[in-house]
């Protein structure tokens, strides 16, 4: 496969951007794509899908269904896969997530089998969720106020480097012998939240406190500070696959692909404390 003409889908996204960056450092031509990007991508513009994907030899797709609102993952999926092949595509890696049944309603796995159907060589890659939510996502401002609310109960999830993440996805789009795969990407430790805040104030050097809520009571919450009803229960229902410990157990995957462990919590923590992510 040529290390070129690499097309990346969110490329300003949490892990758009990391695997741009590391493409780039293994000498890759990238084509880096979104809707405010010189190479312009929109999910909800079909006719910015052939320009995006012409001339590009493999592509990391990256959906939207943490989006509020309806959203068809199966059906775009399959039809960009299929666009993607038509313009001369040969290698998909599709980020899904590792979920276990519905979330809001929603299977965050459904489009992989647009890609597998394809015609292409196809990877999917599902992580755990990111280290990076807690302080660039959705829970950074949670941790800055001290108090993490979350309907996560008792359980452990293996939390996962976005950066882990970006170079798996990097090694799979440019080298050969992950066609076919399906990678489970996470964290060598499962943690509670409570696990969590206490790395978290250990590095940031103050208090931060995880408080178990209640799934209801945490979705009313969250429309209280106006945030869309249907997003409300997405976010709830992903947070509650903590809670029941659904996708709990670690995984050797990331040093399976890269040849070494995956980063730990307490190293990202320090990281981001020392970059000033949690300062008030």
């Amino acid at each position: 496969m040529s290390q070129s003409d690499i097309l990346v889908i969110g490329s300003t996204g949490k892990t758009g951007r990391r695997v741009v960056r590391a493409l780039r450092e293994r000498g890759a031509s990238v084509r880096a794509a979104g809707r405010s990007t010189d190479v312009r991508f929109d999910w909800d513009d079909d006719s910015t899908w052939a320009p995006a994907l012409t001339g590009a030899h493999a592509a990391y797709i990256v959906d939207r269904q943490d989006k509020p609102g309806e959203w068809d993952a199966e059906s775009q999926i399959r039809d960009l896969a299929k666009r993607a092949v038509d313009c001369g595509v040969r290698r998909l890696v599709l980020l899904q997530a590792r979920t276990t049944g519905l979330v809001g309603g929603k299977d965050l796995s459904a489009g992989e089998g647009g890609v597998r159907d394809s015609g292409a060589q196809w990877t999917v890659l599902r992580p755990n969720w990111f280290f990076q939510n807690f302080d660039e996502g959705v829970l950074l401002d949670a941790v800055r106020a001290g108090e993490l609310r979350l309907p996560a109960g008792d359980g452990r999830e293996p939390f996962v480097d976005a950066e882990d993440v970006a170079e798996v996805a990097a090694v799979a789009l440019l080298d050969d012998g992950h066609d076919g795969r399906v990678y489970d990407l996470s964290g060598s430790r499962a943690l509670t939240l409570a696990e969590v805040a206490e790395e978290i104030s250990r590095a940031a050097g103050r208090p931060v406190a995880y408080v178990p809520v209640d799934h209801e009571e945490y979705v009313a919450e969250l429309v209280s500070y106006e945030v869309p009803a249907d997003y409300a229960r997405f976010v709830a229902d992903l947070v509650a696959q903590i809670r029941d410990n659904l996708n709990a157990e670690p995984t050797g995957t990331v040093e399976g692909v890269l040849g070494r462990p995956p980063r730990d919590f307490a190293a990202f923590a320090r990281q981001a404390a020392a970059d000033g992510a949690w300062a008030l």
